[in-house]
């Protein structure tokens, strides 16, 4: 009795993955790139469905919101997984300090783990009136402890930029409805 096998090679695969869109993007790109390992790889953004890696040697995703997130890789065979998590700078663009216990302060929690982070609000004038860093609570809608009206607020952030090290401001607006 004789009989044959054929065996595959297979592995865990290792890649790299990089975020494509400057920090604050409306529409945050990430790129699975540098795949490296034995076998046909599978990719997945978050919990989000697999997709195969076709004959480029890269893939990106986009369409997510900002925060932290992580990409899992795998072999089509099931020989493991890999995951790799990275995080996009973002922020809400409105908030509601009604003392509900929802969207009460508003921060760039996705800027927590830089200490030199700082975050600065002004009214539609350039009157100065709150600056806080981003691993505090945030701002509350007060001025000197004076409830502000619904209205847009404009802010700047400064924050080093986690794809060229660099320092880095950013301006935009919030709306902050009551």
């Amino acid at each position: 009795f004789s009989s044959t096998a054929s065996i595959e090679e297979s592995s865990v695969p290792d890649f790299e993955v990089e975020i494509i869109s400057p920090p604050f993007s409306q529409n945050p790109i990430v790129e699975v790139r540098n795949i490296s390992g034995s076998g046909s790889f599978e990719f997945r953004l978050d919990d989000g469905n697999w997709v195969s890696l076709s004959d480029s040697d890269s893939l990106r995703f986009s369409d997510f919101e900002f925060g932290q997130h992580q990409v899992s890789g795998r072999d089509q065979l099931g020989c493991g997984m890999r995951i790799k998590d990275f995080q996009v700078i973002g922020y809400r663009s409105f908030f509601t300090p009604n003392q509900d216990g929802h969207n009460d302060r508003w921060n760039i929690p996705s800027l927590k783990n830089q200490r030199d982070a700082l975050v600065l609000i002004y009214d539609r004038y350039g009157k100065l009136l709150y600056k806080f860093r981003p691993e505090e609570l945030g701002w509350d809608g007060t001025n000197n402890g004076q409830t502000l009206p619904s209205n847009d607020y404009w802010f700047s952030v400064e924050y080093t930029d986690p794809r060229t090290g660099e320092l880095s401001v950013f301006r935009g607006n919030i709306t902050l409805k009551r």
